[in-house]
C-alpha cells in the first residue's frame, strides 16, 4: 500500500532545500536536504521523483510566492502607482527573505530549471510584465524588447535589495531612490 504523503513533510523538504541551496548552491546533496528537513533520506524521493523535480518545484513555489506578494492589492490604472507598488512589494520581500531571494537568483540562472517551469512562472508574473511593458512603451526604451527592459528592472531591484539588506535603517531610502532611478530609466 502506498504511503500517504504529508504536506508538512513536503514543505519541510522544500524549506530545507532552499536553506541548503542558499548556503551550498545547487550541489547540495539530497541526503543533506533530507537530514535538514528531519526526514529519512529516501523520503525526498517519495515527494519528488528526482532532485531536478525538487529544484523545479522549489523554483515554481518561490516564484509564485513572490508574484502573489507583488500582485496583492495592486492599484488599478495609473502605471506609475502600479510600478511603484510592484517595486515596493518586490524589494521589501527580497529584503525580508534574503535566503529565498538568493535561492531564486541561483535557480533563475540554472540550466536545471525546465522550460515548463519558466513558462509557468512567466504566466503567473504576466500582470507585472504588462505594467513594465506599459511604462516601457512611454519612454526612451520603447524600441527595446521587454526582455531587455525586464533585465534592467531585475538588476536595479537586486542592487536595491542588496543595499536594503546591508543598511536596514536606510532600507526605505534605498527602496525609494531605486524606484525613482528605475522610473527615470524606463518611463
Amino acid at each position: 500500500m502506498a504511503r500517504t504523503k504529508s504536506e508538512d513533510r513536503r514543505q519541510a523538504i522544500l524549506s530545507a532545500a532552499a536553506t541548503l541551496i542558499a548556503s551550498e548552491g545547487l550541489g547540495a546533496a539530497t541526503a543533506s536536504i533530507a537530514k535538514a528537513a528531519g526526514v529519512p533520506s529516501g523520503s525526498v524521493f517519495t515527494y519528488f521523483e528526482t532532485k531536478n523535480e525538487l529544484v523545479n518545484q522549489l523554483y515554481r513555489e518561490l516564484k509564485l510566492e513572490l508574484v502573489a506578494e507583488v500582485l496583492a492589492q495592486l492599484p488599478k490604472k495609473d502605471p506609475k502607482k502600479q510600478l511603484h507598488h510592484i517595486w515596493t512589494r518586490w524589494t521589501d520581500w527580497g529584503a525580508a527573505f534574503p535566503e529565498k531571494r538568493r535561492v531564486l537568483a541561483q535557480l533563475t540562472v540554472s540550466d536545471e530549471i525546465s522550460a515548463a517551469s519558466r513558462e509557468h512562472a512567466l504566466k503567473a508574473a504576466a500582470p507585472t510584465l504588462e505594467v513594465i511593458d506599459q511604462v516601457r512603451q512611454q519612454g526612451v526604451l520603447k524600441s527595446r524588447s521587454l526582455a531587455f527592459v525586464g533585465a534592467i528592472v531585475e538588476a536595479m531591484a537586486a542592487t536595491t535589495m542588496d543595499f536594503m539588506i546591508r543598511e536596514p535603517k536606510q532600507a526605505a531610502h534605498y527602496r525609494e531612490a531605486g524606484f525613482e532611478t528605475l522610473w527615470k530609466a524606463i518611463s
